[in-house]
Protein backbone atom coordinates (compact mmCIF):
# COMPACT_ATOMS: atom_id res chain seq x y z
CA UNK A 1 0.00 0.00 0.00
CA UNK A 2 1.28 3.11 -0.89
CA UNK A 3 1.06 6.41 1.14
CA UNK A 4 0.60 9.73 -0.08
CA UNK A 5 4.19 11.83 1.23
CA UNK A 6 4.37 15.18 3.29
CA UNK A 7 4.66 17.67 0.13
CA UNK A 8 7.35 20.02 0.05
CA UNK A 9 7.98 23.17 -1.50
CA UNK A 10 11.37 24.75 -2.29
CA UNK A 11 11.86 28.55 -2.89
CA UNK A 12 15.40 29.83 -4.48
CA UNK A 13 15.96 26.06 -4.64
CA UNK A 14 19.50 26.29 -6.53
CA UNK A 15 21.20 23.02 -7.29
CA UNK A 16 18.57 21.37 -3.96
CA UNK A 17 20.93 20.83 -1.31
CA UNK A 18 17.71 21.66 1.14
CA UNK A 19 15.56 19.78 -1.05
CA UNK A 20 17.91 16.72 -1.60
CA UNK A 21 17.76 16.43 2.71
CA UNK A 22 14.24 16.41 2.96
CA UNK A 23 13.45 14.03 -0.44
CA UNK A 24 15.93 11.33 1.20
CA UNK A 25 14.03 10.86 4.27
CA UNK A 26 12.62 7.17 4.13
CA UNK A 27 9.74 5.66 6.65
CA UNK A 28 10.66 3.30 8.70
CA UNK A 29 8.19 0.62 6.99
CA UNK A 30 9.66 -2.32 5.10
CA UNK A 31 8.92 -0.35 1.74
CA UNK A 32 10.90 2.63 2.82
CA UNK A 33 8.42 5.01 1.08
CA UNK A 34 9.56 8.60 1.01
CA UNK A 35 8.25 10.62 4.14
CA UNK A 36 8.39 13.89 1.99
CA UNK A 37 8.02 14.54 -1.68
CA UNK A 38 9.08 17.39 -3.45
CA UNK A 39 6.31 18.54 -5.40
CA UNK A 40 7.55 22.04 -6.57
CA UNK A 41 10.81 24.05 -6.41
CA UNK A 42 11.35 27.49 -7.71
CA UNK A 43 14.84 28.53 -9.04
CA UNK A 44 15.31 31.15 -11.48
CA UNK A 45 18.62 30.35 -12.87
CA UNK A 46 18.12 27.96 -15.78
CA UNK A 47 21.37 26.03 -14.93
CA UNK A 48 20.50 25.73 -11.92
CA UNK A 49 17.29 24.55 -12.75
CA UNK A 50 18.52 22.12 -14.76
CA UNK A 51 20.24 19.92 -12.51
CA UNK A 52 17.23 20.19 -10.21
CA UNK A 53 15.23 18.93 -12.76
CA UNK A 54 17.81 16.25 -13.32
CA UNK A 55 17.78 15.06 -9.70
CA UNK A 56 14.13 14.89 -10.12
CA UNK A 57 14.44 12.48 -12.77
CA UNK A 58 17.02 10.37 -10.45
CA UNK A 59 14.45 10.30 -8.11
CA UNK A 60 11.82 8.78 -9.83
CA UNK A 61 14.19 6.41 -12.02
CA UNK A 62 15.31 5.30 -7.98
CA UNK A 63 14.34 1.32 -7.61
CA UNK A 64 13.52 1.08 -11.01
CA UNK A 65 15.60 -1.11 -13.60
CA UNK A 66 15.88 1.67 -15.97
CA UNK A 67 18.34 3.80 -13.10
CA UNK A 68 21.05 1.86 -14.69
CA UNK A 69 20.36 4.52 -17.81
CA UNK A 70 20.93 7.71 -15.59
CA UNK A 71 24.35 6.08 -14.66
CA UNK A 72 25.58 5.45 -18.02
CA UNK A 73 24.81 9.13 -18.28
CA UNK A 74 26.62 10.75 -15.72
CA UNK A 75 29.64 7.86 -16.46
CA UNK A 76 29.55 9.33 -20.03
CA UNK A 77 28.84 6.09 -21.75
CA UNK A 78 25.69 7.90 -23.22
CA UNK A 79 24.96 11.62 -24.41
CA UNK A 80 22.09 13.38 -23.07
CA UNK A 81 19.99 13.10 -26.50
CA UNK A 82 20.87 9.08 -25.95
CA UNK A 83 19.79 9.49 -22.16
CA UNK A 84 16.46 11.43 -23.01
CA UNK A 85 15.24 9.35 -25.41
CA UNK A 86 14.49 6.04 -23.22
CA UNK A 87 10.95 6.08 -22.95
CA UNK A 88 11.26 5.23 -18.97
CA UNK A 89 13.81 8.27 -18.86
CA UNK A 90 11.68 10.77 -21.40
CA UNK A 91 8.48 9.84 -19.07
CA UNK A 92 10.63 10.79 -15.71
CA UNK A 93 11.66 14.20 -17.64
CA UNK A 94 8.12 14.84 -18.16
CA UNK A 95 7.12 14.80 -14.46
CA UNK A 96 10.30 16.31 -13.51
CA UNK A 97 9.15 19.51 -15.89
CA UNK A 98 6.40 19.78 -13.16
CA UNK A 99 8.46 19.71 -9.88
CA UNK A 100 11.10 21.85 -11.43
CA UNK A 101 10.25 25.44 -12.32
CA UNK A 102 12.25 28.05 -13.69
CA UNK A 103 10.81 30.98 -12.42
CA UNK A 104 11.81 34.22 -10.55
CA UNK A 105 10.54 35.61 -7.84
CA UNK A 106 9.79 39.23 -7.50
CA UNK A 107 9.59 38.73 -11.23
CA UNK A 108 7.11 36.22 -12.53
CA UNK A 109 3.52 36.79 -11.31
CA UNK A 110 1.69 36.14 -8.29
CA UNK A 111 -1.01 34.39 -10.12
CA UNK A 112 1.34 32.36 -12.29
CA UNK A 113 3.15 31.09 -8.78
CA UNK A 114 -0.06 30.37 -6.84
CA UNK A 115 -1.73 28.55 -9.28
CA UNK A 116 1.36 26.34 -9.57
CA UNK A 117 1.41 26.04 -5.89
CA UNK A 118 -2.36 25.08 -5.86
CA UNK A 119 -1.84 22.40 -8.53
CA UNK A 120 0.61 20.66 -6.66
CA UNK A 121 -0.50 21.21 -3.45
CA UNK A 122 -4.03 19.59 -4.68
CA UNK A 123 -5.81 20.75 -1.60
CA UNK A 124 -3.77 19.40 0.85
CA UNK A 125 -3.28 21.40 4.47
CA UNK A 126 -0.28 19.75 5.91
CA UNK A 127 2.90 20.67 4.07
CA UNK A 128 6.32 22.28 4.79
CA UNK A 129 7.63 25.45 2.76
CA UNK A 130 11.33 25.46 2.40
CA UNK A 131 14.29 27.71 1.03
CA UNK A 132 16.26 30.73 1.61
CA UNK A 133 16.37 34.32 0.05
CA UNK A 134 19.54 34.69 -1.92
CA UNK A 135 22.22 36.24 0.68
CA UNK A 136 24.61 38.02 -0.58
CA UNK A 137 23.23 41.20 0.24
CA UNK A 138 23.53 40.17 3.96
CA UNK A 139 26.46 38.11 3.73
CA UNK A 140 29.34 39.84 5.82
CA UNK A 141 31.76 39.90 2.92
CA UNK A 142 29.30 41.01 0.46
CA UNK A 143 28.77 44.05 2.78
CA UNK A 144 32.25 44.51 3.34
CA UNK A 145 33.27 44.51 -0.20
CA UNK A 146 30.18 47.44 -0.96
CA UNK A 147 30.84 49.43 1.86
CA UNK A 148 31.10 52.27 0.23
CA UNK A 149 28.53 51.29 -2.16
CA UNK A 150 25.90 53.79 -2.33
CA UNK A 151 23.12 51.83 -4.07
CA UNK A 152 23.47 48.96 -1.52
CA UNK A 153 20.63 49.66 0.10
CA UNK A 154 18.71 49.67 -3.11
CA UNK A 155 19.52 45.94 -3.83
CA UNK A 156 16.36 44.16 -4.32
CA UNK A 157 18.15 40.89 -2.66
CA UNK A 158 17.28 42.55 0.69
CA UNK A 159 13.89 41.99 0.49
CA UNK A 160 13.41 38.73 -1.57
CA UNK A 161 12.60 37.40 1.57
CA UNK A 162 9.11 39.22 1.32
CA UNK A 163 8.25 36.83 -1.76
CA UNK A 164 8.58 34.04 0.81
CA UNK A 165 6.53 35.38 3.39
CA UNK A 166 3.82 36.28 0.49
CA UNK A 167 3.87 32.63 -0.05
CA UNK A 168 3.45 32.03 3.70
CA UNK A 169 0.52 34.05 3.52
CA UNK A 170 -1.44 33.05 0.91
CA UNK A 171 -0.63 29.06 1.15
CA UNK A 172 -0.41 28.70 5.12
CA UNK A 173 2.48 25.95 5.34
CA UNK A 174 1.86 24.21 8.58
CA UNK A 175 5.72 24.32 8.55
CA UNK A 176 8.38 26.18 7.25
CA UNK A 177 12.04 25.92 7.25
CA UNK A 178 13.88 29.02 5.85
CA UNK A 179 17.96 29.46 5.81
CA UNK A 180 20.01 32.42 5.59
CA UNK A 181 23.72 33.68 6.25
CA UNK A 182 24.48 34.73 9.98
CA UNK A 183 24.98 37.80 8.46
CA UNK A 184 21.36 38.81 8.68
CA UNK A 185 21.81 38.84 12.09
CA UNK A 186 23.89 42.22 12.19
CA UNK A 187 22.18 43.58 8.70
CA UNK A 188 20.44 46.70 8.64
CA UNK A 189 18.36 47.84 5.36
CA UNK A 190 17.50 52.04 5.69
CA UNK A 191 18.90 51.80 9.69
CA UNK A 192 16.46 49.57 10.68
CA UNK A 193 17.70 45.33 11.51
CA UNK A 194 16.74 43.36 8.94
CA UNK A 195 16.49 40.47 11.38
CA UNK A 196 13.79 41.59 13.33
CA UNK A 197 12.08 42.92 10.49
CA UNK A 198 11.48 39.66 8.93
CA UNK A 199 11.57 37.72 12.40
CA UNK A 200 8.03 39.90 13.27
CA UNK A 201 6.80 39.53 9.61
CA UNK A 202 7.49 35.98 9.88
CA UNK A 203 5.94 35.36 13.23
CA UNK A 204 2.49 37.65 11.80
CA UNK A 205 2.24 36.93 8.27
CA UNK A 206 -1.02 38.29 7.83
CA UNK A 207 -3.82 38.68 10.28
CA UNK A 208 -4.98 35.66 11.94
CA UNK A 209 -2.41 33.56 10.70
CA UNK A 210 0.45 33.38 13.32
CA UNK A 211 3.68 31.43 13.54
CA UNK A 212 6.14 30.28 16.68
CA UNK A 213 9.42 30.99 15.38
CA UNK A 214 11.65 28.37 16.36
CA UNK A 215 15.48 27.22 17.07
CA UNK A 216 16.44 24.08 15.64
CA UNK A 217 19.41 23.95 18.35
CA UNK A 218 17.48 25.49 21.37
CA UNK A 219 14.58 25.06 23.01
CA UNK A 220 12.13 28.39 23.03
CA UNK A 221 10.59 30.56 20.27
CA UNK A 222 11.06 34.31 19.04
CA UNK A 223 9.74 35.39 22.22
CA UNK A 224 12.68 34.04 24.36
CA UNK A 225 15.24 33.21 22.24
CA UNK A 226 18.67 35.22 21.38
CA UNK A 227 19.07 36.26 17.21
CA UNK A 228 22.30 34.24 18.01
CA UNK A 229 20.01 31.07 19.15
CA UNK A 230 18.94 30.73 15.61
CA UNK A 231 22.63 30.05 14.20
CA UNK A 232 23.51 26.55 13.59
CA UNK A 233 27.42 25.56 13.25
CA UNK A 234 27.30 22.68 11.00
CA UNK A 235 30.24 21.23 12.39
CA UNK A 236 28.74 20.56 15.51
CA UNK A 237 26.62 18.18 13.86
CA UNK A 238 28.60 16.01 11.02
CA UNK A 239 29.09 17.95 8.25
CA UNK A 240 33.16 18.02 7.46
CA UNK A 241 32.66 22.39 6.64
CA UNK A 242 32.56 25.32 9.59
CA UNK A 243 29.43 26.52 7.67
CA UNK A 244 27.17 28.97 10.49
CA UNK A 245 24.11 29.75 9.03
CA UNK A 246 21.20 31.19 10.36
CA UNK A 247 17.83 28.37 10.08
CA UNK A 248 14.79 29.48 11.45
CA UNK A 249 11.73 26.96 11.94
CA UNK A 250 8.49 28.14 11.21
CA UNK A 251 5.49 26.26 13.05
CA UNK A 252 1.99 27.53 12.83
CA UNK A 253 0.40 28.60 16.13
CA UNK A 254 -2.90 26.80 15.49
CA UNK A 255 -1.85 23.21 15.21
CA UNK A 256 -0.49 23.07 18.95
CA UNK A 257 2.73 21.87 17.82
CA UNK A 258 4.57 20.59 20.65
CA UNK A 259 8.60 21.12 21.47
CA UNK A 260 10.46 19.90 18.98
CA UNK A 261 13.75 17.56 19.07
CA UNK A 262 17.18 19.30 18.69
CA UNK A 263 19.83 18.83 16.62
CA UNK A 264 22.23 16.71 18.05
CA UNK A 265 26.15 17.90 18.43
CA UNK A 266 28.54 15.34 18.02
CA UNK A 267 31.52 14.46 20.11
CA UNK A 268 33.83 14.87 17.50
CA UNK A 269 34.52 17.27 14.23
CA UNK A 270 34.67 15.53 10.60
CA UNK A 271 37.81 16.52 8.70
CA UNK A 272 38.11 17.26 5.19
CA UNK A 273 40.54 14.10 4.85
CA UNK A 274 38.02 11.70 5.70
CA UNK A 275 35.53 13.43 3.58
CA UNK A 276 38.07 13.56 0.44
CA UNK A 277 40.76 11.75 0.79
CA UNK A 278 39.66 8.08 -0.66
CA UNK A 279 39.13 10.38 -4.17
CA UNK A 280 41.86 9.74 -6.92
CA UNK A 281 45.29 12.15 -6.38
CA UNK A 282 45.31 14.15 -9.41
CA UNK A 283 47.88 17.07 -10.47
CA UNK A 284 46.20 20.68 -11.54
CA UNK A 285 46.77 21.66 -14.79
CA UNK A 286 48.70 24.37 -16.48
CA UNK A 287 47.09 27.46 -17.92
CA UNK A 288 48.12 27.60 -21.92
CA UNK A 289 50.41 25.03 -22.69
CA UNK A 290 49.40 22.28 -20.47
CA UNK A 291 51.93 19.31 -20.17
CA UNK A 292 53.39 17.18 -17.42
CA UNK A 293 56.71 18.29 -17.71
CA UNK A 294 55.55 21.54 -17.61
CA UNK A 295 53.69 21.20 -14.82
CA UNK A 296 56.44 19.79 -12.80
CA UNK A 297 58.74 21.87 -14.07
CA UNK A 298 56.44 25.17 -12.74
CA UNK A 299 56.33 23.47 -8.94
CA UNK A 300 59.74 22.32 -8.47
CA UNK A 301 60.90 25.67 -9.81
CA UNK A 302 59.14 26.97 -6.27
CA UNK A 303 61.50 26.18 -4.24
CA UNK A 304 63.38 29.02 -5.96
CA UNK A 305 60.93 31.89 -4.99
CA UNK A 306 62.19 31.38 -1.18
CA UNK A 307 65.99 32.67 -2.58
CA UNK A 308 65.84 35.77 0.03
CA UNK A 309 62.84 35.59 2.23
CA UNK A 310 64.14 36.29 5.69
CA UNK A 311 62.47 33.59 7.79
CA UNK A 312 63.92 31.22 10.75
CA UNK A 313 61.74 28.24 9.09
CA UNK A 314 63.25 28.89 5.62
CA UNK A 315 65.14 25.85 5.71
CA UNK A 316 62.58 23.85 6.98
CA UNK A 317 60.28 25.05 4.62
CA UNK A 318 62.73 23.87 1.73
CA UNK A 319 63.32 20.35 2.90
CA UNK A 320 59.26 19.86 3.36
CA UNK A 321 58.93 21.17 -0.37
CA UNK A 322 61.32 18.79 -1.61
CA UNK A 323 59.99 16.31 0.57
CA UNK A 324 56.66 16.75 -1.24
CA UNK A 325 58.37 17.25 -4.93
CA UNK A 326 59.73 13.35 -4.35
CA UNK A 327 55.70 12.14 -3.99
CA UNK A 328 54.70 13.98 -7.43
CA UNK A 329 55.93 11.03 -9.95
CA UNK A 330 52.36 9.35 -8.83
CA UNK A 331 50.60 12.27 -9.93
CA UNK A 332 50.41 12.03 -13.89
CA UNK A 333 46.44 12.15 -14.38
CA UNK A 334 44.65 15.78 -14.09
CA UNK A 335 41.65 14.23 -13.44
CA UNK A 336 38.39 13.96 -16.00
CA UNK A 337 34.53 13.72 -15.60
CA UNK A 338 34.45 11.02 -14.92
CA UNK A 339 37.15 8.51 -13.46
CA UNK A 340 36.21 4.21 -13.34
CA UNK A 341 37.34 2.92 -9.52
CA UNK A 342 36.70 -0.18 -8.00
CA UNK A 343 34.50 0.73 -5.06
CA UNK A 344 36.12 -0.76 -1.79
CA UNK A 345 33.18 0.12 1.02
CA UNK A 346 35.13 -0.78 4.34
CA UNK A 347 33.64 -3.03 6.99
CA UNK A 348 33.14 -0.28 9.13
CA UNK A 349 31.87 2.72 7.68
CA UNK A 350 30.87 6.40 9.31
CA UNK A 351 27.44 8.33 8.68
CA UNK A 352 28.96 10.47 6.26
CA UNK A 353 30.56 7.54 3.86
CA UNK A 354 26.80 6.05 3.97
CA UNK A 355 25.47 9.28 2.96
CA UNK A 356 28.06 9.89 0.27
CA UNK A 357 28.87 6.51 -1.24
CA UNK A 358 27.02 4.78 -4.17
CA UNK A 359 28.59 1.32 -5.27
CA UNK A 360 26.33 1.62 -8.48
CA UNK A 361 28.35 4.79 -9.52
CA UNK A 362 31.94 2.72 -10.83
CA UNK A 363 33.95 5.37 -9.88
CA UNK A 364 33.62 9.28 -9.44
CA UNK A 365 32.42 12.09 -11.35
CA UNK A 366 33.29 15.55 -12.39
CA UNK A 367 36.79 15.04 -10.41
CA UNK A 368 38.94 17.44 -12.37
CA UNK A 369 41.76 19.63 -11.88
CA UNK A 370 41.69 23.10 -13.23
CA UNK A 371 44.20 24.96 -14.74
CA UNK A 372 46.73 27.64 -12.92
CA UNK A 373 49.35 30.28 -13.37
CA UNK A 374 52.91 29.16 -13.31
CA UNK A 375 52.81 31.79 -10.07
CA UNK A 376 49.58 30.68 -8.50
CA UNK A 377 51.15 27.20 -8.34
CA UNK A 378 54.11 28.09 -6.73
CA UNK A 379 51.77 30.27 -4.21
CA UNK A 380 49.45 27.27 -4.05
CA UNK A 381 52.71 24.60 -3.70
CA UNK A 382 54.42 27.18 -0.86
CA UNK A 383 50.74 27.03 1.14
CA UNK A 384 50.27 23.73 1.63
CA UNK A 385 53.46 22.96 2.62
CA UNK A 386 53.48 25.59 5.06
CA UNK A 387 50.17 24.19 6.63
CA UNK A 388 51.67 20.99 6.52
CA UNK A 389 54.77 21.92 8.04
CA UNK A 390 53.24 25.17 10.93
CA UNK A 391 49.40 23.19 11.45
CA UNK A 392 48.23 26.21 9.68
CA UNK A 393 47.33 28.16 6.62
CA UNK A 394 50.01 31.41 5.36
CA UNK A 395 48.52 34.90 5.92
CA UNK A 396 50.48 37.09 3.05
CA UNK A 397 52.54 38.53 5.94
CA UNK A 398 54.97 35.09 5.82
CA UNK A 399 55.03 34.80 2.30
CA UNK A 400 58.37 34.79 0.56
CA UNK A 401 58.76 38.36 -1.00
CA UNK A 402 59.18 36.63 -4.35
CA UNK A 403 55.51 34.75 -4.10
CA UNK A 404 53.23 38.21 -3.15
CA UNK A 405 50.60 38.41 -5.40
CA UNK A 406 51.29 41.39 -8.07
CA UNK A 407 47.97 43.85 -6.50
CA UNK A 408 47.49 47.33 -5.69
CA UNK A 409 47.12 46.57 -1.97
CA UNK A 410 49.36 44.41 -1.67
CA UNK A 411 52.59 46.08 -3.66
CA UNK A 412 51.31 49.35 -2.23
CA UNK A 413 51.41 48.81 1.55
CA UNK A 414 54.49 48.03 3.97
CA UNK A 415 51.88 46.43 7.06
CA UNK A 416 50.44 43.20 5.00
CA UNK A 417 48.69 42.87 8.15
CA UNK A 418 46.30 45.43 7.05
CA UNK A 419 45.33 44.58 3.78
CA UNK A 420 41.56 42.94 3.93
CA UNK A 421 41.49 39.47 2.97
CA UNK A 422 45.29 38.24 4.06
CA UNK A 423 44.35 35.17 4.21
CA UNK A 424 43.34 34.88 0.00
CA UNK A 425 45.23 32.04 -0.07
CA UNK A 426 43.75 29.36 2.49
CA UNK A 427 44.73 25.62 2.32
CA UNK A 428 42.12 23.58 3.68
CA UNK A 429 43.51 20.88 6.41
CA UNK A 430 43.58 17.57 6.57
CA UNK A 431 43.00 16.89 9.99
CA UNK A 432 40.37 20.13 10.16
CA UNK A 433 36.94 20.81 8.97
CA UNK A 434 36.81 23.13 5.80
CA UNK A 435 36.08 26.80 5.57
CA UNK A 436 32.53 27.71 4.65
CA UNK A 437 32.41 26.67 0.63
CA UNK A 438 30.61 29.59 -1.03
CA UNK A 439 30.48 30.35 -4.85
CA UNK A 440 33.67 32.58 -5.05
CA UNK A 441 35.38 28.82 -5.48
CA UNK A 442 34.30 29.09 -8.71
CA UNK A 443 36.15 32.36 -9.43
CA UNK A 444 39.47 30.94 -8.75
CA UNK A 445 40.68 28.14 -6.13
CA UNK A 446 42.77 30.48 -3.81
CA UNK A 447 40.48 29.87 -0.68
CA UNK A 448 40.51 26.33 -1.50
CA UNK A 449 44.01 25.18 -1.76
CA UNK A 450 43.77 20.96 -1.53
CA UNK A 451 46.12 19.81 1.66
CA UNK A 452 48.22 17.85 -0.13
CA UNK A 453 51.43 19.70 -1.72
CA UNK A 454 52.67 16.91 -4.33
CA UNK A 455 48.75 17.97 -6.06
CA UNK A 456 49.59 21.53 -5.99
CA UNK A 457 45.68 21.98 -6.76
CA UNK A 458 42.46 23.96 -5.48
CA UNK A 459 39.75 21.82 -4.74
CA UNK A 460 37.78 20.02 -8.08
CA UNK A 461 34.08 20.49 -8.40
CA UNK A 462 33.42 16.67 -6.13
CA UNK A 463 35.51 17.61 -4.07
CA UNK A 464 33.70 20.63 -3.09
CA UNK A 465 30.65 18.70 -3.27
CA UNK A 466 31.40 16.38 -1.07
CA UNK A 467 32.42 18.57 1.39
CA UNK A 468 29.28 20.32 1.15
CA UNK A 469 27.59 16.65 1.51
CA UNK A 470 26.06 16.05 -1.78
CA UNK A 471 25.90 12.46 -2.47
CA UNK A 472 28.53 11.10 -5.26
CA UNK A 473 25.72 10.25 -7.40
CA UNK A 474 24.09 13.78 -7.32
CA UNK A 475 25.14 15.30 -11.37
CA UNK A 476 25.72 19.28 -11.87
CA UNK A 477 24.74 20.17 -15.21
CA UNK A 478 26.75 23.22 -17.17
CA UNK A 479 30.38 24.00 -17.57
CA UNK A 480 32.80 24.05 -14.65
CA UNK A 481 32.60 27.25 -13.70
CA UNK A 482 28.36 27.39 -13.09
CA UNK A 483 28.71 24.00 -11.37
CA UNK A 484 31.44 25.51 -8.59
CA UNK A 485 28.67 27.98 -8.25
CA UNK A 486 25.46 25.78 -7.78
CA UNK A 487 27.48 23.91 -4.57
CA UNK A 488 28.58 26.75 -3.09
CA UNK A 489 25.21 28.46 -3.36
CA UNK A 490 23.93 24.86 -1.67
CA UNK A 491 22.92 24.16 1.77
CA UNK A 492 24.32 20.99 3.11
CA UNK A 493 22.17 17.55 2.27
CA UNK A 494 23.27 15.47 4.98
CA UNK A 495 22.41 18.61 7.30
CA UNK A 496 18.90 19.38 5.45
CA UNK A 497 18.15 15.56 5.94
CA UNK A 498 18.44 16.00 10.01
CA UNK A 499 16.66 19.38 9.79
CA UNK A 500 13.76 17.14 7.96
CA UNK A 501 13.82 14.14 10.48
CA UNK A 502 13.25 16.94 13.13
CA UNK A 503 10.49 17.94 10.83
CA UNK A 504 9.02 14.90 10.37
CA UNK A 505 9.26 13.73 14.22
CA UNK A 506 7.06 16.93 15.21
CA UNK A 507 4.59 16.06 12.30
CA UNK A 508 4.40 12.65 13.93
CA UNK A 509 3.93 14.24 17.63
CA UNK A 510 1.16 16.30 16.00
CA UNK A 511 -0.82 13.18 14.91
CA UNK A 512 -0.06 11.08 18.15
CA UNK A 513 -1.89 13.97 20.15
CA UNK A 514 -5.03 13.92 17.84
CA UNK A 515 -7.87 11.60 18.23
CA UNK A 516 -7.50 9.37 15.57
CA UNK A 517 -8.77 6.05 14.56
CA UNK A 518 -7.35 2.85 16.41
CA UNK A 519 -4.61 0.82 14.83
CA UNK A 520 -7.41 -1.63 14.13
CA UNK A 521 -9.28 0.15 12.28
CA UNK A 522 -6.68 1.95 10.12
CA UNK A 523 -5.48 -1.56 9.03
CA UNK A 524 -9.41 -2.21 7.96
CA UNK A 525 -9.36 0.89 5.90
CA UNK A 526 -5.66 -0.42 4.51
CA UNK A 527 -7.49 -3.37 3.66
CA UNK A 528 -10.46 -2.27 2.16
CA UNK A 529 -8.55 0.40 -0.16
CA UNK A 530 -5.89 -2.62 -1.40
CA UNK A 531 -9.39 -4.74 -2.11
CA UNK A 532 -11.84 -2.57 -3.86
CA UNK A 533 -12.25 -2.23 -7.20
CA UNK A 534 -12.05 1.75 -7.20
CA UNK A 535 -9.24 2.39 -4.35
CA UNK A 536 -8.92 5.90 -5.22
CA UNK A 537 -12.18 5.76 -3.90
CA UNK A 538 -11.26 5.34 -0.34
CA UNK A 539 -9.17 7.97 1.24
CA UNK A 540 -6.30 7.06 3.41
CA UNK A 541 -3.82 9.37 4.31
CA UNK A 542 -0.73 9.71 5.57
CA UNK A 543 -1.82 10.99 8.67
CA UNK A 544 -4.01 7.99 9.39
CA UNK A 545 -1.22 5.67 9.16
CA UNK A 546 1.83 7.55 10.00
CA UNK A 547 1.95 6.12 13.40
CA UNK A 548 2.29 2.61 11.41
CA UNK A 549 4.77 3.53 9.81
CA UNK A 550 7.34 5.74 12.13
CA UNK A 551 7.41 3.29 14.91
Amino acid sequence: MKIMPIPVIDLFAGSGGLGEGFASLKMKDRRRQAFFKIVLSIEKDPVAHRTLTLRSVFRRLLGTKSVKHYYRYIQGKIDETTFRSIPAVAKAFELAATEAQCLELGKSTETEVDDKIRTVLKGQATWVLIGGPPCQAYSLAGRSRRAKDKTFNEDERHMLYTEYLRIIRAHKPAIFVMENVKGLLSSKHSGSSMFKKILDDLAMPDEGIEYDIRSFTNNGNSASLKPSDYIVHSERHGIPQSRHRMILLGVRKNLKMPQHQLLTPISSSTTVEQTIGDLPRIRSRLSRQDSLDAWRKAVQDTPSYLAGWNSEIAPGMTEQMYAALANQAENDMAGASFIPVDCIRPKKTTELQRWLHDKKMGGVCQHEARAHMPSDLARYFFSSSYAQMMGCSPCLEVFPPKLLPDHVNVQGTSDLKTIPFSDRFRVQRNNEPATTVVAHIAKDGHYYIHYDPSQCRSLTVREAARLQTFPDNYFFVGNRTEQYTQVGNAVPPLLAYKLAKIVCNLLNKVERSREKPTRTAVQEMLTQKAQCSFPEQVHVTLSDVVELHMT
